[in-house]
């Protein structure tokens, strides 16, 4: 019978701890249950003619056996000399020969790291790649024969990250208000940056500070004196880099405040207001002698070739900027553009540009093309296209010929609608004659005058809607009334009335309110039945826009007889 050895393991908790502060558990196995040689099957005695059973001396082992699995693994961790420690419990083995160490990493196999010679002691040392990953251990029993054990059961490891940063690239160096402002190109593993200044470029160099990001401001730097810097950058675990280029600074300012933004204008006859934004960083470079420049060129498009500097007459003194221009050409067009100027002097890039037309005090040309077209709700005035480029909006007049040849005008057209050259002069159409002009102005409020001999009138005679009926008017001093006569915007024709005296209205059973229907000629109310008599308002929800309409209020009696009689027309526009 061939003698077995019979191994259970127990597993527990073996914890690894480093010096830099890195916990790891792992599993480890002790053995508990090893068989004993006296289980094994005895021999003969000598005296027998059968040769003796090796398994009944007890020293004797079976060389074609693998020796027992090692037990007790456990380890240390020690990140500042990225050394694993492990020890495990000694084999009892008559036929030990060694051990062998075998590692992996969580993607690899098993490969042996202790040497081609056996250990002899429990003990070994490993120093592993520095990659930061878990390294598994296990340890195998070999026996004098050659034949190994399976392995222990395996404890892990942290490697540290002993791979430095690669060093910063593309250091740099500005000056600005008394700070060298240092920025380089980010490190991708970088945890923090070490900014190191020297008075000579062989140094030695003192730590300035440090930074979590590429930049840093030196304040108060040495002025007019050279000062040489350089960086480097350390990863989480504080390993450094080497040092980027040195550059050298010398206090002095040679970097350009930023542009200014946000330019404006509002243009008078006879000056132009610039306004435009600045940046808070500039608050320190305008109250130490800082300022603005103002630039314009002649056009539509800002020329560079052609700019002139522009003499402000007037300075903003805020924390952005104003600039009040009154020597342009009147009607000509420029375009402008700011810098901005720190206190010694480096002048920003131009912002960006605006363009406009100066102001004038020469009124637009006459308006040509004047047509009057009569409607139902007014006059419908129309011209052509003026040629300037300045005219925002026209005054349209009605009037009245004297008979001297003069014109009275009467009033004002005023159109509330979107068509830039037409509007309706609204009134009743009752068929007068009157006499239109119409006046471009520009945004300066140029315009000629209405009597101007250069100004264009046209006579038109309105269109006649009024009804031929005619009813007599009566009794208005019982009832205080109102009525409307030009409806716009989303009101409706109407009329309000109330009682003046009590005594005279008793008689009152109600009212009613006609329309004049042009196609049947007759005044047709525009509700069923009287209105109750404590009515005292009636609208006219029907009444569309663009057209006129006439109406007739009566207090009836019971027996059907007026009280008060009341005719009124209403026009409701529909601008253009």
């Amino acid at each position: 019978m061939t003698t077995r050895t019979r191994l259970t393991a127990l597993a527990t908790t073996a914890v690894l701890a480093t010096t830099s502060g890195v916990l790891v558990s792992a599993p480890t196995a002790v053995a508990v249950g090893l068989e004993s040689p006296a289980d094994a099957p005895s021999a003969p005695s000598a005296s027998a003619k059968t040769p003796k059973a090796r398994g009944a001396n007890p020293g004797w082992t079976n060389p074609l056996a693998r020796p027992a699995q090692p037990t007790g693994l456990r380890g240390s961790y020690d990140g500042v000399v990225n050394q694993a420690s492990l020890w495990w419990t000694a084999s009892k083995e008559t036929n030990l020969a060694g051990y062998r160490v075998y590692r992996r990493l969580d993607t690899t196999d098993w490969s042996q790291v202790s040497g081609s010679a056996l250990l002899t002691t429990p003990y070994f040392v490993d120093t592993p790649n520095p990659t930061g990953q878990t390294v598994h251990y296990q340890v195998r029993a070999v026996s004098k024969t050659g034949r190994e054990s399976e392995g222990s059961l395996a404890v892990s490891a942290i490697t540290a990250d002993r791979t430095a940063p690669v060093a910063p690239s593309g250091l740099r160096i500005s000056h600005d208000f008394f700070t060298a402002t240092l920025r380089w190109q980010p490190v991708a593993d970088a945890a923090k940056y070490e900014v190191y200044a020297a008075a000579s470029a062989a140094g030695p160099y003192t730590l300035l500070g440090t930074s979590t990001g590429p930049s840093y401001d030196d304040y108060n730097p040495p002025r007019t004196t050279l000062r040489y810097y350089r960086v480097r950058a350390l990863d989480a675990r504080g390993n450094p880099s080497a040092y980027s280029a040195v550059v050298t600074g010398d206090g002095i300012d040679r970097t350009p405040p930023p542009a200014p933004t946000s330019l404006s204008s509002y243009v008078e006859a006879t000056r132009t207001h610039l306004y435009w934004k600045m940046s808070d960083s500039f608050d320190n470079d305008r109250a130490n002698g800082g300022h603005f420049r103002v630039y314009r060129s002649p056009g539509q498009t800002l020329d560079p070739s052609h700019l002139t500097r522009v003499t402000c007459v007037k300075v903003g003194d805020n924390g952005d900027g104003l600039c009040t221009d009154e020597s342009m050409a009147p009607g000509s067009h420029y375009t402008y553009a700011v810098t901005a100027v720190d206190m010694t002097g480096n002048e920003s890039a131009l912002s960006a540009p605006v363009t406009l037309r100066s102001g004038d005090r020469v009124a637009p040309g006459p308006v040509t093309g004047l047509k009057a077209t009569p409607r139902n709700d007014g006059m419908l005035l129309s011209w052509s296209a003026p040629a300037e480029d300045d005219v925002t909006s026209y005054v349209g007049l009605r009037g009245v010929r004297q008979p001297d040849g003069t014109i009275r005008w009467l009033d004002r057209c005023t159109d509330e609608g979107s068509d830039a050259l037409a509007m309706l002069c609204a009134g009743m159409p009752d068929g007068e004659t009157n006499v239109y002009v119409v006046v471009a102005k520009d945004r300066w409020d140029n315009a000629l005058a209405s009597s101007d001999p250069q100004v264009a009138t046209v006579t038109a005679t309105e269109l006649d809607l009024r009804p031929p009926v005619t009813l007599p008017t009566q009794g208005l001093e019982m009832l205080g009334m109102s009525w409307s006569t030009l409806v716009t915007g989303e009101d409706s024709p109407g009329i309000y009335w109330w009682c003046r005296e009590a005594s005279l209205c008793t008689g009152i059973a109600g009212y009613r309110v006609s329309r004049w229907n042009p196609s049947t000629a007759a005044y047709e109310p525009l509700h069923t039945g009287l209105l109750p008599v404590t009515t005292e308002k009636y609208q006219d929800q029907s009444g569309a826009p663009g057209g006129t309409y006439f109406y007739t209020f009566e207090a009836l009696r019971a027996d059907g007889t007026a009280v008060v009689t009341h005719s009124w027309g209403c026009v409701r526009p529909a601008f253009v």
